[in-house]
């Protein structure tokens, strides 16, 4: 990495004086010259921690950080337990190595997804932290001769206060790295805490705001290219035949080559590589792809519908209650493709060496990258490097089960025979429409109620392509046919009805690619189930709220959080209207990744069908609150990304080729539309659960449910038809 440098020196201003940067990204300048910056020595206490000279403390992050604020979690875990003093921690991305920085809950991976940074951390980290602490303690007692019951440890500073003595780590670090790593290690008591649920300052914040954090765009190497590919418009398609020359004639274009994915336009910069893939002539053979339309997709799922499933739950007699029951309620859901459509679009830098491969990437999946990427070449996957850098979001995106892009980025490489390293850019384009989406679905529900009117029988029937068929995590997720994530959050329905179906079709011969979208399966299961619920409560003559807290009296959890976000929200007091406009609170709960959100929704519909979400009261329930304003901050983003879903998210096919293309086609909600947002989080002593994913779920159905309460009108397909809404 000796001769890396970093984008736009004119713009982009290097952090100086920094220290303990042994590996850090911004070395490769200092080796360079291109900083007047002296390195120093770190000293390695264990995976997760080193020591600099300086009396840094570096953190190794196992977890990508893409905004979800994990590298400040993470930091702030272990330098609770070292007792470091928090402005001289800071964080690196680890590399990819699964032995040492395996995400215990996926098995033997290393990556970052499902909510799992810090659930999956929490003890590692406090045990990294505590050892670190108890090395130091160690060191200090041998070179001072005294007990190391005596020693105290506070701020980054180790004290005898016998002797009088102190030293702060930096003095310690590389004594300290030569004791044994303890096997046993005294954890702190929760309410000895000094950085652990308070508000810790963000350790990516400055870097992202001055412009010295670095992002796969900021990566340039000696030689590089700058690659931009033609990918196919059909799904399935293949390239038939191209002709260069127009592209060959843009001033900057080096080379253009065919690959699996398409057709690869190389270049000495960006603009000049999409201006030759914009001049490309391209044939393609599409007689493999896949044709059909949203609409031609939804009718056939419609007609799936019509027959049983594989069997995802089964309790009590469905069949013998809904034949005598006094009163059936009924409704069917629809849901689009949503794209991840994050703030920066796929991109990845592959450089291959000799016997070796370098990779620099917002890297989400390290243990299936590194894999796919060695096998590609040919080498060993401890010969090949992955460099993790920022990622300006994902939502699941970057964690392709196929490593789509980084296999693209190496299999051009690989077509120039490794000639000089490459930047693949994906466009905003490319990205709309390179496929891996959320995947569309059609649910299918009915609630018997019998002769006194309690509900008592509940039929759930969804339709949707898997996700997890054809993954490695196949073994792990799909049982008997059934994917796991196609019904989390309905073959779990927390409430106590007594006879219960859901069963689902998993439709094989619909070729659009289909990936994890935040919250995954909760994404659409939330909303059916909950919207249903509503219309149930409605046929029942119930308060929403009054029938969950009954269907919910074994799940504390979900009662918690519903009951606080009902208190904070004043539900069952009226909302003021002016002339000609409807007002209406709606609820949801649901929990995902182990976490448990209420939500309360403040609706005005306006006499033409236009609404606003004017308020959303939030109740969170994810164990230790290591960071509450990060937690806020999660569950406000949370209800932006689901609130953009539910009122504009919607990618369609005519064809089989995508119709959108940017957000002037697939719209984030503005500014304007952003609701009031208060969070409120249940205190909690136990380890901490997922929060990345978890506020998504109840925000659209608790809109829908508080358009319900103005309207009366329940709304069964995303996004929001509006034109159902004039009054």
């Amino acid at each position: 990495m000796s001769d890396i440098i970093i984008e736009n020196l004119s713009r982009r201003r290097f952090l100086q004086g920094s220290a303990g940067l042994t590996l850090g990204f911004c070395l490769p300048a200092v080796a360079a010259g291109k900083l007047g910056t002296v390195a120093t020595v770190d000293a390695e206490i264990n995976a997760f921690l080193k020591i600099g000279a300086d009396n840094s403390v570096t953190v190794m992050s196992k977890h990508l950080e893409m905004g979800q604020g994990t590298y400040t979690g993470l930091a702030t875990i272990l330098a609770d337990e070292l007792d470091a003093d928090w402005k001289h921690v800071r964080v690196e991305g680890a590399p990819a190595d699964a032995k040492r920085y395996n995400n215990t809950f996926w098995g033997p991976a290393q990556g970052t997804g499902g909510s799992t940074a810090m659930a999956n951390s929490w003890d590692q980290m406090r045990k990294a932290g505590a050892a670190g602490r108890a090395m130091l303690v160690s060191a200090a007692a041998r070179r001072w001769n005294v007990g190391a019951a005596e020693i105290v440890v506070r701020d980054g500073v180790v004290s005898h206060a016998g002797s009088g003595r102190k030293a702060s780590f930096g003095e310690l670090a590389l004594d300290a790295a030569k004791e044994t790593v303890p096997t046993e290690v005294k954890l702190k008591d929760p309410k000895d805490f000094r950085l652990i649920g308070k508000q810790a300052r963000r350790k990516d914040s400055a870097a992202k705001t001055n412009g010295t954090a670095q992002f796969t765009q900021d990566v340039f190497l000696p030689g590089m290219l700058v690659a931009v590919v033609a990918h196919p418009p059909q799904f399935g398609a293949t390239v038939k035949s191209f002709d260069a020359s127009k592209a060959k004639a843009i001033k900057g274009v080096v080379d253009v080559v065919q690959i699996p994915q398409g057709v690869a336009v190389l270049a000495t910069d960006t603009w000049s590589a999409k201006k030759g893939r914009d001049a490309l002539s391209v044939a393609w053979d599409d007689s493999k792809a896949f044709k059909l339309g949203s609409d031609e997709i939804l009718a056939k799922y419609k007609e799936m519908a019509k027959k049983p499933g594989l069997v995802a739950a089964n309790k009590g007699d469905t069949a013998k209650t809904f034949a005598g029951a006094a009163k059936v309620v009924s409704a069917s859901f629809d849901f689009p493709y949503l794209a991840h459509a994050a703030m920066e679009p796929m991109n990845c830098v592959v450089w291959r060496k000799a016997d070796s491969c370098e990779v620099w990437n917002g890297e989400q999946f390290q243990t299936v990258d590194q894999g796919r990427v060695a096998a590609l070449f040919g080498l060993k996957p401890e010969q090949v490097k992955l460099n993790m850098l920022y990622a300006g979001g994902s939502f699941g995106r970057r964690a392709c089960t196929q490593s789509d892009y980084v296999l693209e980025a190496a299999h051009i490489v690989k077509a120039i025979n490794g000639r000089a390293p490459v930047k693949l850019v994906w466009m905003r384009e490319d990205d709309m429409r390179g496929g891996y989406y959320r995947p569309m679905f059609h649910h299918a529900l009915e609630a018997a109620l019998d002769g006194s009117g309690k509900l008592v029988g509940w039929h759930h029937r969804l339709v949707g392509q898997s996700i997890i068929t054809g993954s490695p995590f196949e073994a792990m997720l799909v049982k008997d046919g059934i994917d796991h994530v196609s019904v989390e959050g309905a073959a779990n329905l927390p409430y106590a009805i007594p006879n219960l179906l859901v069963d689902l079709h998993t439709p094989t011969d619909i070729g659009v690619p289909v990936l994890w979208w935040r919250s995954v399966g909760s994404s659409h299961t939330a909303y059916s189930t909950e919207v249903f619920l509503d219309q149930v409560a409605a046929a029942m003559g119930k308060d929403p709220v009054a029938l969950r807290l009954e269907l919910l009296a074994e799940h504390p959890k979900h009662v918690g959080v519903l009951k606080l976000a009902a208190e904070k929200a004043a539900w069952g007091t009226p909302l003021k209207a002016a002339a000609g406009e409807r007002r209406g609170r709606g609820v949801a709960v649901h929990e995902s990744f182990n976490s448990f959100v209420a939500q309360v929704a403040e609706v005005t519909v306006r006499k033409d069908g236009s609404l606003k979400v004017d308020r959303v009261i939030c109740a969170v329930d994810c164990g230790t609150a290591i960071n509450p304003d990060n937690i806020r901050s999660q569950v406000e983003g949370a209800v932006g990304f689901a609130l953009s879903a539910a009122l504009h998210g919607e990618i369609t096919l005519k064809e089989g080729r995508v119709e959108q293309g940017n957000f002037d086609g697939y719209a984030p909600i503005r500014i304007n539309e952003m609701p009031v947002v208060e969070v409120h989080i249940v205190p909690s002593t136990a380890a901490p659960t997922g929060i990345g994913e978890p506020g998504v779920p109840p925000l659209a159905p608790a809109v829908a449910n508080a358009i319900a309460a103005a309207t009366g009108k329940f709304l069964h397909k995303m996004p929001f038809n509006t034109a159902e809404l004039v009054a």
